[in-house]
């Protein structure tokens, strides 16, 4: 019942196949539908990253949360309609130096088994936790990748994992998987380390992004941003109603069960933030 209301979420009514066709459907369908977003972790909630949490909250709420959230339940779905999945541990880098550290911030996935005659392997990473980055699932091969104008470049593919270098237009650098452990007491640490303030990264500022087939909405702490290939607009959210209409309209992120109050409180705390970040020069 969890998975049958996952899909239809996402709009899906018939039973799918374990397919590279059906991956490729519910990669999209997930992106467009349940937007990043770490809007419990800022209302001082940080939701659960059981996987079999996380899918109830998606089938309930629409709501999911950050790459252990939306992977966890995307996984969860994929065994369950019959796909060869494993986990991938990994570690989202914005500079050279970051790159090389081995914390544990990301949880990627790989479907095997769909073997085309472009991509005889059959692996597919799988990731609807990157927030920004690509809308189908990546063959597992050196090089780059294209998508709908924007490129993404694998290098070092092998048993052990990959490296991924974004799009230059994306909100960070890129990403590098391993087989290092991903096992629930190990992903539930990362988690409290990720979602505590003040140090917990996902503690600073509201974040909330959704990919669709042309390209990415990112709504950051007051700031409305649109990332096509070929263009970039940034909207400054100064009211209540225009941030509000932002996240519920433009992320499409539920607020349905979040108290009025709370929810204004939130933007008091995002519009202060904002002001001392454009005082300090926005650095």
């Amino acid at each position: 019942m969890p998975t049958r209301r996952y899909l239809r979420r996402l709009g899906i009514d018939e039973p799918l196949p374990p397919t590279l066709d059906s991956l490729v459907r519910i990669h999209r369908r997930h992106l467009a539908r349940v937007p990043y977003e770490n809007l419990g972790i800022m209302l001082g909630r940080p939701p659960s990253v059981d996987p079999h949490a996380c899918l109830e909250r998606v089938g309930d709420l629409g709501r999911a949360g950050y790459c252990f959230h939306q992977n966890g339940a995307l996984e969860t779905v994929l065994v369950n309609l019959g796909f060869d999945v494993s986990r991938r541990h990994g570690h989202v880098w914005m500079n050279e130096e970051a790159r090389y550290a081995d914390s544990l911030n990301h949880l990627a996935l790989v479907v095997s088994g769909l073997p085309t005659d472009a991509h005889p392997g059959g692996d597919w990473w799988v990731d609807v936790g990157l927030g920004d980055a690509f809308l189908d699932p990546i063959p597992l091969v050196d090089g780059e990748h294209r998508q709908g104008g924007f490129t993404y470049v694998l290098e070092d593919v092998g048993p052990d994992g990959w490296t991924f270098h974004h799009d230059p237009a994306g909100s960070f650098t890129g990403m590098v998987a391993t087989t290092a452990p991903t096992d629930p007491v190990t992903v539930l640490a990362a988690h409290a380390e990720l979602s505590t303030p003040p140090e917990g990264p996902f503690t600073r500022v509201l974040v909330a992004q959704r990919r669709d087939e042309t390209g990415i909405d990112t709504l950051r702490c007051c700031l409305l941003l649109r990332i096509e290939p070929d263009r970039r607009t940034e909207t400054e959210l100064t009211t209540y109603d225009e941030w509000r209409g932002a996240l519920t309209d433009v992320l499409r992120v539920p607020v349905d069960d979040v108290d009025v109050a709370e929810l204004h409180d939130l933007w008091v705390r995002m519009r202060s933030a904002h002001e001392a970040w454009a005082a300090a020069g926005r650095p």
